[in-house]
């Protein structure tokens, strides 16, 4: 589950075999698997732009691109599809619980779709 679509060299972290993307992204499925275990039934999950004034992204899934970016997918406050690019050694985020988007629906939860063969977008092609 990665937004590889061509071979790369990577550099492995600490001899785990992983890259700096691939081992961030692991890292962030359990951050983010741990702050939705925390919500409650009116709120999902949202990215803040740590440092910045660019609003909220509504996380709806992340992938990565050896050997060292991340990349989130999402919804702004606006509704509108929303892609940020991060370098894992600028990688800061802030995750924040927001109103749900539709009421009447269940809260999205994303961590259960991370690292299951889905890499975000719509249709589950990472477009966002």
């Amino acid at each position: 589950m990665t937004d590889q679509t061509a071979e790369t060299k990577s550099t492995t972290v600490s001899g785990s075999g992983k890259s700096a993307a691939e081992w961030a992204y692991d890292r962030l499925i359990l951050y983010i698997r741990n702050f939705e275990s925390q919500l409650d039934g009116d709120q999902e999950i949202a990215m803040g732009f740590a440092g910045s004034d660019a609003g909220v992204l509504k996380i709806e899934g992340l992938g990565f691109f050896d050997p060292d970016l991340i990349t989130f997918y999402g919804r702004d406050e606006d509704g509108m599809k929303t892609q940020l690019i991060q370098h894992v050694a600028q990688l800061s985020m802030m995750l924040r619980a927001v109103p749900k988007s539709i009421p009447e629906k269940a809260p999205r939860r994303i961590g259960f779709h991370l690292n299951s063969g889905w890499i975000g977008g719509e249709s589950g092609d990472g477009s966002a």
